[in-house]
């Protein structure tokens, strides 16, 4: 037992042990950044390819209208049909689908579950494109990428412990939902307006406190591999959600309707 003692009491161990294990966390960070930008990248990606397909500028191809945005038959049948309600709510039946399987699955299963949930949002937020400028849509989304970097940097380094802000957070999210609800029937602009400018404050702090929370969780999954993996998508899928919202939030507010 005394050796055993000695052993582990030895600097040169202890300061192997921490090396290998600060390794392990900037790896584990890693797959989570990469796997939340390649979500993103793929969103982007699927909803330009959609919104091409959905509208066209030649009035012979086109069979409706939505705002300036001459539609396909294909645009119609997305946007003009109840499929449209199917989009709309889709990524949140994945959100819960995601949340409540990630870690009953194999980690094949959950890495296509994160993608496929990534494209059917790409789908979902289409419509942004049929609402703003592209210029706009483009400068919203780098000054988002970088107030999120920002966020999520502070959030990595801080000493300060961010978990009591939880609680409040998750409270302001639910009550975002709730006044979205009640302004689909209201149409109110202002309404609207208070819900961007709240969410983006909302969002802005969960960047901060999930990129803790993340962080904090290596130390209780490090132990398991495949436990590490799904944990890393969880985290991605959460850091996903707080960007698209922060976008989505700073571009009802600043953004240029075409």
């Amino acid at each position: 037992m005394a050796q055993f003692d000695q052993q582990y009491a030895r600097p040169g161990y202890a300061a192997g042990t921490a090396a290998t294990f600060d390794a392990g966390l900037r790896a584990y960070m890693l797959s989570v950044y990469n796997y939340m930008a390649g979500g993103v990248a793929l969103t982007g990606l699927v909803a330009y390819v959609i919104n091409q397909m959905a509208v066209t500028t030649d009035a012979t191809q086109a069979v409706s209208r939505m705002g300036s945005k001459l539609l396909t038959p294909f645009g119609q049948m997305i946007y003009g049909s109840p499929l449209a309600f199917v989009l709309m709510l889709a990524p949140l039946a994945f959100v819960f689908f995601l949340s409540f399987r990630v870690y009953k699955m194999s980690v094949g299963a959950a890495q296509l579950s994160f993608w496929l949930f990534s494209a059917v949002m790409g789908a979902s937020m289409s419509t942004i494109l049929l609402r703003y400028t592209g210029q706009s849509v483009v400068q919203v989304f780098f000054v988002t990428a970088a107030a999120f970097g920002a966020l999520s940097i502070f959030g990595y380094v801080t000493k300060r412990d961010l978990s009591g802000m939880g609680s409040f957070l998750i409270m302001g999210v639910v009550g975002l939902i709730l006044a979205g609800i009640v302004n689909i029937f209201m149409q109110s602009g202002p309404l609207q307006f208070a819900i961007s400018a709240l969410g983006l404050l909302i969002f802005s702090g969960l960047t901060a406190y999930d990129t803790q929370q993340i962080k904090d969780n290596y130390y209780a999954v490090a132990h398991d591999s495949s436990v590490m993996a799904k944990s890393a998508i969880m985290g991605a899928l959460n850091l996903y959600l707080d960007f698209i919202n922060m976008f989505q939030s700073l571009l009802s507010l600043v953004g240029n309707r075409d």
